[in-house]
């Protein structure tokens, strides 16, 4: 009877939620490759090991105003265009091998514009091997010994593995060898020459730690992934010239253990390297002539190349591969190269080209969608479902995203001007993919048997024929234990016989035969003693067995019992999970509009706030406006109060300095009049302190005694201390060209009073001038100290007004001769040098502080400043 054991892709039993130091973030590498030609702008600086820095073009900066600014991205590790492929491969695809064969699962794939180098960095080409090549070549420098015959391993179909025993592995290895188009060898094969010398001996690497007790096969798929369809590309369809069939399509399934599979992909064995590159290499050529006969471009589809390693442990012997289908572990590393990602708009297709192009991009943006689902719901603690299903790349790998193996991607940029925009865009999903974290994997151990078993085996089957060489036994065959067996018996005496009368050696032959059949009689009871003692304890196991069966049949009927309540409540389960989907689609929903709803109340609850802190201010504002007001009113009313009070007085002033002008005017008019009078005496002109007797002024008003209308004279003008002075000399003043001029020293000469010259003195003094009434033009110097006022202002008191005069000495002679004519006028000239108003108008008037000084000088005060 055949047994065989059938082993599943094991599903490691379920952990706790990973916490963060169980995590790895994607691991993103940059690679830059060398400009075309030399004379190409390049936009791509590489600053370090980890970083690179982008410089927009001239003419896209030209475009944009400037918009494009340095930009700086950081990266696990950064190649630049010296590195060569063995430095890739050390730091990107080594440790994935690594994890590889101690079954761990792995995913690496290339990302980039098209023309960035992607399939040289995956493939490679003669004397400078990819990836691919040297993950291949890795795998099986490191468990070459270790492998187990063709066909041990075989696939279900279902993303498992069935261990066969040697029987069947022997019958399906006779049946390969017996169709002629197969060869026997991989060593016979003819390698291709595009693949010959891909990796130099000296360049080769191998796996540490590789368990020697296990038996290992590798089986490799190759797959296309093109306008969202998965295509096998190693799978064998009769070729029809004259009517071609397309291609079909595989589909995507779920095993037992929820990973994605392709059903119905083919799964090759191979034993070597060479192996290895041939079915790439079919694979290839299948893709090449897909893309003539379709006229497509290979940079439009999507290429996954699958690499299996099923390993089981060796029995304790450590002869045979253990057919237990629990302990077959199968892992899985896929490389894939990505279509090239670029914009619609400047590849210009049309047609069928352009919808090409549509499903490659919608492929990459479903891709993108993915990473920044999962990094929102990493960063943010958000539970939203990815859409792995939306594209055939990512339901394919959603396992791996879900911490299944370790993710790598390596970016591959171009660094010309052309292909800034695309590169852009290409540099932001790759930051945005590092912040994606994956759960570690746990370590799966395969069985608990002792190690060594392999190295056991193999010192015992030296030993054995060793010494069965020496012996001169047979070294192969089934007569090694009847050897032995003959070889415990006692040796034969020698059988010749001298003569008729030899009684020597038959005898002691005859002996010798009695001593061997005594033996054998002794061999022959202890081997029925032990056949019946086996033969009882067979009975016994018989009657265990027995028992066992049935009670083995009754733990089926439970059995069936249990698999009856099981799937009922698998039902109950599928019931409860469509429910469940609708309740949280529900609750998306339901989340979804709470979250608009609580935008909404942050949006108008920091709407409310901003309006109460408006309200706040304006209140704020009113009430210091207010009280502002009623200093400003406070301040009118005792400005005006004082205005009032100033104008009376200087109407007081004005009408008492009429009404003695009045009275001058009545004692000219009456020295006329008594002029003839006094013809014949000598009148003597009474002094003005002492003789002359005022005369009687009662029409005239009591001046009032606080504000005297003048002030002696000063001899010396104020000018000359050491104040600052502000000179305002109006533009209309007319240049006297006297040789006496009034000197301000470190004065502000202006032609307009204003605030910032007079924040900066303490003196003022105007310049007016006028006519006077003998029509000679008079200046008057208006002088006045500078305050502060309390709202900040600056303003002026008027305190001294002096008066220069200039005269014409024609005029003067003409006066002395008319006065002198006659000595009867000498009375008459002397009273008139006297009573003369304008004589006596011309002193230099001061007025103190509050005083109205005409008309003339009315407009020249400065007035207070408002508060604002």
């Amino acid at each position: 009877m055949i047994r065989q054991a059938k082993g599943k892709t094991p599903r490691r039993p379920p952990l706790k939620k990973p916490s963060n130091n169980q995590k790895d973030p994607v691991g993103v590498y940059c690679r830059v490759r060398p400009l075309g030609t030399e004379d190409e702008e390049c936009c791509i600086e590489v600053i370090s090991k980890t970083t690179i820095q982008l410089h927009a073009p001239d003419g896209l900066k030209a475009n944009r105003n400037g918009e494009f600014k340095e930009t700086q991205y950081s990266f696990k590790k950064v190649f630049g265009i010296k590195t060569t492929q063995r430095e890739l491969y050390e730091d990107v695809a080594k440790p994935l091998v690594e994890d590889l064969i101690h079954c761990k699962n792995g995913l690496l794939f290339t990302y980039g514009v098209t023309g960035s180098g992607k399939t040289h960095t995956m493939t490679g080409s003669p004397g400078q091997g990819g990836l691919l090549p040297r993950s291949l070549d890795m795998i099986f420098n490191s468990i070459s010994p270790y492998q187990a015959k063709r066909y041990v391993f075989k696939p279900d179909d279902k993303n498992g593995m069935e261990v066969q025993n040697q029987v069947d592995a022997l019958l399906d290895r006779q049946k390969r060898d017996s169709q002629t188009n197969v060869p026997k060898t991989p060593t016979t094969r003819r390698i291709d020459p595009e693949f010959a010398d891909m990796i130099s001996p000296e360049e080769a690497f191998r796996a540490d730690g590789v368990d020697e007790d296990s038996s290992y096969s590798v089986f490799v798929s190759y797959i296309e992934i093109y306008n969202n369809y998965i295509y096998d590309l190693l799978e064998e369809t009769p070729f029809d010239p004259i009517k071609p069939k397309p291609p079909q399509s595989k589909l995507l399934r779920e095993d037992q253990n929820h990973n994605m599979y392709v059903a119905g992909c083919t799964e090759v064995e191979v034993k070597s390297t060479e192996e290895a590159f041939e079915v790439f290499w079919r694979g290839q050529k299948k893709r090449r002539i897909a893309n003539t006969q379709l006229n497509r471009e290979s940079s439009r589809s999507h290429s996954v190349f699958i690499i299996k390693l099923a390993q089981a442990p060796l029995d304790a012997d450590g002869d045979n591969v253990l057919q237990d289908k629990n302990q077959v572990n199968v892992s899985q590393l896929c490389l894939v190269d990505l279509a090239g990602s670029e914009r619609t708009s400047r590849t210009r297709a049309e047609g069928s080209r352009l919808r090409e192009a549509g499903n490659i991009n919608q492929s990459l943006m479903t891709l993108r969608t993915c990473i920044e689902v999962l990094r929102e719901n990493q960063m943010c603690g958000t539970n939203k479902m990815v859409p792995y299903r939306d594209s055939k790349v990512t339901h394919l790998f959603k396992n791996y995203f879900d911490g299944e193996g370790k993710v790598r991607m390596v970016v591959c940029v171009n660094p010309k001007a052309d292909d800034y925009e695309e590169t852009l865009l290409v540099m932001r999903f790759a930051e945005m993919t590092q912040e994606v974290e994956v759960a570690r994997p746990v370590d799966r151990p395969i069985c608990g048997f002792a190690a060594g078993r392999r190295q056991r085996n193999q010192v015992f089957k030296e030993e054995l024929t060793r010494r069965l060489e020496e012996r001169g036994g047979p070294v192969n065959g089934e007569s090694t234990t009847l050897s032995q067996l003959l070889l415990s018996f006692p040796s034969l005496p020698p059988c010749e016989i001298g003569g008729p009368n030899d009684d020597i050696t038959l005898p002691r032959l005859i002996e010798a035969l009695e001593k061997r059949h005594k033996i054998r009689q002794m061999m022959v009871d202890e081997y029925n003693k032990t056949a019946n003692m086996l033969k009882s304890m067979l009975q016994e196991q018989d009657g265990n067995l027995v028992a066992k069966e049935n009670f083995i049949s009754e733990q089926h009927g439970r059995l069936g019992e249990k698999d009856k309540m099981i799937q009922n409540q698998k039902n109950e389960i599928d019931r409860l999970e469509k429910k469940s989907k609708m309740l949280e689609y529900k609750i998306d929903i339901l989340q979804k509009t709470s979250n608009i709803h609580e935008e909404d109340k942050r949006t108008l609850q920091h709407e409310l706030e901003s309006r109460e802190q408006r309200l706040q201010r304006e209140l704020s504002d009113k009430r210091r406006m207010e009280s502002r007001m009623q200093g400003i009113v406070c301040d009118t009313k005792l400005k005006w109060e004082k205005e009032c009070e100033r104008r009376v007085n200087a109407k007081q002033l004005e009408m008492q300095n009429k009404l003695w002008v009045k009275d001058e005017k009545l004692k000219q008019l009456k020295a006329i009049v008594t002029e003839g009078k006094s013809e014949n005496r000598q009148p003597q002109r009474p002094s003005r302190e002492k003789d002359k007797v005022p005369p009687k002024r009662s029409a005239s008003p009591t001046p009032v005694p606080t504000v005297p209308p003048v002030r002696p004279l000063h001899r010396r003008s104020h000018s000359a201390g050491g104040e600052r002075w502000v000179d305002h000399k109006p533009t209309t003043n007319v240049d006297l060209d006297t040789l006496m001029q009034p000197n301000l020293p470190n004065a502000i000469k202006v032609t307009a009073a204003s605030e910032k010259a007079l924040s900066k003195c303490d003196k003022y003094v105007l310049t007016h001038q006028e006519v006077a009434s003998d029509g000679e033009i008079q200046t008057k110097l208006i002088k006045g100290e500078v305050f502060k006022t309390r709202g900040g202002g600056q303003s002026v008191q008027f305190t001294d007004i002096e008066t220069l005069k200039q005269e014409s000495p024609v005029s003067a002679s003409r006066k002395r001769r008319s006065s002198e004519s006659g000595p009867s006028h000498e009375g008459e000239r002397m009273d008139g040098d006297w009573t003369d108003v304008e004589t006596r108008c011309s002193v230099a008037v001061e007025m103190r502080a509050g005083s109205n000084l005409g008309p003339g000088y009315q407009h020249h005060g400065y007035p207070k400043r408002k508060k604002p």
